[in-house]
């Protein structure tokens, strides 16, 4: 019976706990800087496949872009690189290196393309005000910013 008693009492202490009588405020916060990345990609006019000069052109235009896009990539997500070294008596047989980079670039701009002798130049800018406003239209940050205690 007294275990019983003992039982209910905690039941009713348990159900007064802390999570039920208070009320959070929450507030979004903005970081002070916000830094602006630019990255630049090339491709060879010449060496691109098609059948005139205008279609080669866009064809470099449209692979400076995505170099750019590479650059810009790199610069906000780093680059893997695997390397693989294999030895036969004490000597270097065989010397790999690869890299590659993998990531989501958003808000990024072309701020200009153009001819670069035989080369199309392309140039990015990510600016990360941008990018900040496209995450929080996404989900928001927030820390608290009341606490009130009933």
């Amino acid at each position: 019976m007294k275990s019983i008693l003992v039982l209910c009492c905690l039941f009713l202490l348990a159900g007064c706990s802390l999570m039920a009588d208070r009320h959070l405020e929450w507030e979004t916060v903005a970081p002070e800087q916000f830094p602006v990345l630019r990255a630049v990609g090339y491709a060879p006019l010449s060496l691109q496949p098609g059948q005139n000069e205008q279609h080669k052109m866009l064809m470099a235009l449209q692979a400076s872009k995505l170099d750019a896009y590479r650059e810009l990539a790199e610069q906000v997500y780093g680059q893997r690189i695997d390397a693989n070294t294999s030895l036969q008596q004490l000597l270097v047989q065989n010397d790999q290196l690869r890299a590659s980079v993998q990531g989501v670039i958003r808000g990024a701009r072309v701020v200009k393309s153009y001819p670069v002798g035989d080369a199309y130049a392309t140039e990015l800018e990510l600016d990360f005000r941008d990018v900040y406003e496209l995450f929080q239209a996404q989900q928001p940050e927030r820390r608290i910013r009341h606490v009130r205690y009933y």
